[in-house]
C-alpha cells in the first residue's frame, strides 16, 4: 500500500488557526448563551467599499460578453501588473517581474516549491506559521525537537533586540522569511534595519522572502513599505504582497509577487525564469474577476477606499491597545499594523488564551503558535466590527 508522505508526518500537531476554531467551538458548546467576540484570526470583517466592489461586479459582467470575455491569465493581466509597478514601485519593475496570484500565503507555498527541499531556512521568531509549516511540508526542515524544527534557524525578535533579529544567524545560501509590518508582533522594521538585512543576505548568498502584506497599514512616512526601498534588494529579495487586508479581499483572493530580473542563482541562472515556469506549470492564474477588482483598487478612488478601510482597522487597534495598557499590560503594534502583541510575563500563552476566553468571551491568538519566542504573548487582531471591538475592550477589563 502507498506510504504516507514523511514530510506531512513531520509536521507538528494541527495548524494554529483551526486549533483556535476548535477550542472556540468547544467553549461555545459548553456555554450556549455566551456571545463570543473574535479578536483572533486576521480575517477582514467590513464590506468591500463601493468603487472597488463596482470593479468586481463590472469584471463579472464583462465576462458575459464576447468582447469582454477572457480565459487563462497564468501570470496575471498585463495592465494590472503594470499598474502594480506604477502604484507600489514607482515603475521600477517591468510587467514580467510581477506575477499575479491568489494571495501572499499561496505564493509563499509555491516559492518553497521553487527552492526545494535542500535549501536552508531562517524565519523570524515569532512569525506567521506558514513560513515554518510550509517549509516542513516541502522537506526543507527536519523533525520537531520540542522547541522548533531541527532544520530551521529561528531568529528571535524580542523586546530586548527591539523586535529585530540577530542577522548573524542567517544561514549561508538559504532562504530568509521576513515580514514587515510583522505578523504577529506588529513591529515595523526601519530603513536602517532593512539595509542591514539586505547587506547580510547578500554577504551570505541568501534570498529574502519579504512579506509586505500589511504595508498599507504603515502611517509613519519614515518606515519603508517595500524591501525595494533599500539599495541592493533587487539582487537578493523576492517580495510578496496582497489585496486581502487593505482592500478586504480575504475571500476574493488576489495578491502578487515581485521577482527581479537581477535576482540570480549562484550559477548565474535566472530565478525569475524558474518562477515563471513554476507559475505556468501548477497555477492557472488568479480569478479574472478578482483582477478586475484589483485594477479598481489601484484607481485614485480605490486607493482612497484602501486608506479609509485601513484607517478603520487601525482605529480598532488603537482601542484594543489602549484597553490593554490601562490594565498595565505591555504591548507593541497597533500603530502601523492591525495587530497588537501583548505580554503576559511568565505565563503559558495557551493558558492566557483560555483565561481570556473564559473570563471575557473574547477569542485571541496564543503567541506560542507563532514560534518559541511567542511564549507568554497574545496577539490581538483589529479585524472586527467597531461595536464588537468596543464591547471586547469593555470585557477585557475583567482581566484585572
Amino acid at each position: 500500500m502507498i506510504q504516507r508522505n514523511p514530510c506531512i508526518a513531520n509536521i507538528k500537531a494541527g495548524y494554529l488557526f483551526p486549533e483556535i476554531a476548535k477550542r472556540r467551538r468547544e467553549y461555545a458548546a459548553a456555554h450556549p448563551d455566551a456571545k463570543i467576540i473574535s479578536l483572533g484570526i486576521g480575517n477582514t470583517t467590513e464590506p468591500i467599499l463601493p468603487h472597488i466592489n463596482t470593479g468586481l461586479t463590472e469584471g463579472a459582467r464583462r465576462l458575459g460578453t464576447v468582447e469582454g470575455y477572457s480565459g487563462y491569465q497564468d501570470e496575471g493581466i498585463l495592465v494590472l501588473r503594470e499598474k502594480i509597478s506604477t502604484v507600489f514601485y514607482k515603475t521600477q519593475f517591468a510587467a514580467n517581474e510581477i506575477f499575479i496570484s491568489d494571495g501572499a500565503k499561496c505564493d509563499i507555498g509555491r516559492l518553497q516549491l521553487l527552492f526545494g527541499a535542500g535549501v536552508k531556512i531562517a524565519v523570524q521568531d515569532p512569525s506567521y506559521p506558514v513560513y515554518v509549516d510550509g517549509s516542513v511540508l516541502t522537506g526543507a526542515a527536519g523533525g520537531w525537537t520540542g522547541n522548533g524544527y531541527a532544520g530551521i534557524s529561528y531568529l528571535p525578535c524580542t523586546a530586548e533586540n527591539n523586535y529585530f533579529p540577530n542577522l548573524d544567524l542567517i544561514p549561508q545560501n538559504g532562504l530568509v522569511y521576513f515580514c514587515s509590518p510583522n505578523n504577529p508582533t506588529g513591529a515595523v522594521a526601519n530603513k536602517d534595519q532593512l539595509a542591514t538585512l539586505v547587506e547580510a543576505a547578500r554577504a551570505k548568498g541568501s534570498v529574502i522572502i519579504f512579506d509586505a502584506a500589511y504595508s498599507e497599514f504603515i502611517r509613519d512616512p519614515a518606515l519603508p513599505k517595500s524591501i525595494y526601498d533599500i539599495e541592493g534588494a533587487k539582487q537578493c529579495a523576492i517580495e510578496v504582497n496582497s489585496f486581502s487586508k487593505p482592500a478586504g479581499f480575504t475571500g476574493v483572493r488576489l495578491g502578487w509577487s515581485v521577482v527581479p530580473m537581477e535576482l540570480k542563482y549562484e550559477s548565474g541562472q535566472s530565478i525569475n525564469a524558474d518562477w515563471s515556469r513554476i507559475v505556468s506549470t501548477i497555477f492557472n492564474g488568479a480569478s479574472n474577476i478578482a483582477q478586475a477588482g484589483g485594477l479598481a483598487a489601484l484607481d485614485d478612488d480605490g486607493l482612497k477606499e484602501i486608506r479609509s478601510l485601513t484607517d478603520f482597522y487601525l482605529g480598532n487597534a488603537k482601542l484594543i491597545r489602549s484597553a490593554l495598557e490601562k490594565l498595565g499590560i505591555s504591548c507593541i503594534g497597533g500603530d502601523n499594523s492591525p495587530y497588537i502583541w501583548a505580554h503576559f510575563p511568565g505565563r503559558d500563552s495557551w493558558e492566557v488564551f483560555s483565561q481570556i476566553l473564559e473570563k471575557c468571551q473574547v477569542v485571541s491568538t496564543p503567541g506560542a503558535g507563532f514560534g518559541p519566542a511567542g511564549e507568554s504573548f497574545i496577539r490581538f487582531s483589529a479585524f472586527g466590527h467597531r461595536n464588537d471591538v468596543e464591547e471586547a475592550c469593555v470585557r477585557l477589563s475583567r482581566l484585572k
